[in-house]
């Protein structure tokens, strides 16, 4: 069987020879410190991204078979995307700095982390119709349809391709900042938190429609939304379900008619709040199912939605930082959700600085020896 096999039969609980080894790709400080280490050659971090060429050498050198974050799509996002600028230089040698999304950072130089956020421009309705609207628009120029037409004769057939079918409201938070999406929703203008929301997730049905109409094909659809924390949403269910719930219904129905029945949904923290509006408006797949402080998220879900709620995820990376019993300790905790079918273990975010490099390689080895 090829990894693509693998991946399908297993979230559609039929036979397979075995797990597939399946990761969700590396923080770049890691990758620069395995080349330091001298684990992995450097040219292999130049250009780095998911499903990149060098993310599949790495790949062969490593042992891992698929990482689940190789999908394909339009421009979903704003477009065309704000002035990247720095607003003020700090003391402290950071930078206040407007980033792509219109929002305002305080961003310290050569560091990877989330920025502070600091305020924010789609503050009302005049910032909305005249900065953001206009950048929420469908247009075939989001769009290589080229590619896509052609996307069936150039993709090798034995490689999991997933179709990006973008965020509801993960990306509006990401434009207003969690702060600025509390004050707009609650306190200062729902109709108008609700305009953006539709106007948004109407531009990505259309991107969506305009990329299945090529007649390309994929395995799998995928969302990012990045709603929750380690205390659970960020906003009520209940007004989540209003705002998105409709949305996400539209665009699955989509997908269902073109033949698409995984579809999944990254996001992090506690999300266990949101899974019904999610799973009965057809997002079926949990990734990456983070294990945090709060243990296991899985069993739970599948307990309480029965079979249809798939997995891909779940595996506590910090393990990879420890030694062998750690590892060994965590592929056994996944077994138990192997067994359940439907599950495909994967560490539960990206590798972080830290990781070893050598259990990295042990782990992917050992996850292909076990057999369903």
């Amino acid at each position: 069987m090829n990894n693509r096999e693998r991946v399908m039969n297993i979230l559609h609980y039929k036979p397979v020879d075995r797990l597939p080894a399946v990761h969700f790709g590396y923080w770049r400080e890691l990758l620069a410190e395995w080349v330091e280490q001298g684990k992995i050659p450097r040219e292999l971090t130049e250009g780095y991204y998911d499903s990149s060429e060098q993310d599949r050498e790495l790949d062969k050198l490593i042992g891992w078979d698929c990482n689940w974050a190789t999908t394909r799509g339009a421009n979903q996002s704003l477009f065309p995307k704000f002035e990247v600028k720095v607003l003020e230089e700090l003391p402290d040698g950071s930078q206040r700095r407007q980033n792509a999304d219109g929002l305002i950072e305080k961003v310290k130089p050569g560091r990877t982390s989330i920025p502070s956020e600091d305020d924010y421009l789609l503050k009302d309705r005049e910032a909305f119709e005249t900065l953001y609207k206009p950048k929420m628009q469908f247009s075939p120029d989001r769009i290589d349809l080229e590619y896509f037409r052609t996307f069936n004769e150039t993709r090798p057939m034995d490689r999991l391709v997933g179709i990006s079918v973008g965020s509801v409201l993960g990306d509006i938070r990401n434009m207003t900042s969690v702060v600025g999406m509390s004050y707009l929703m609650y306190d200062e203008d729902e109709d108008l938190f609700a305009d953006i929301v539709d106007t948004y997730a109407e531009m990505q049905y259309q991107c969506v429609k305009a990329v299945l109409e090529t007649g390309a094909k994929f395995d799998f659809a995928h969302y990012w939304e990045d709603i929750c924390f380690k205390n659970g949403p960020l906003l009520s269910p209940d007004k989540f379900d209003e705002l998105c719930g409709k949305h996400y219904k539209k665009r699955n129905d989509l997908l269902h008619q073109y033949g698409i029945d995984i579809i999944s949904l990254d996001c992090d923290g506690v999300t266990e709040k949101l899974l019904p509006t999610w799973f009965e408006n057809g997002v079926n797949t949990m990734f990456p199912i983070e294990v945090g402080v709060w243990g296991d998220q899985f069993m739970p879900a599948r307990e309480k939605f029965g079979k249809g709620m798939l997995g891909v995820g779940g595996m506590d990376k910090t393990a990879l930082r420890k030694d062998k019993a750690a590892v060994d300790k965590e592929i056994e905790r996944m077994k138990r959700l192997v067994d359940m079918g439907g599950f495909i273990p994967c560490p539960d975010h990206r590798l972080m600085p830290g990781t070893r490099f050598e259990l990295v390689q042990y782990y992917a080895e050992e996850i292909k020896k076990i057999r369903l």
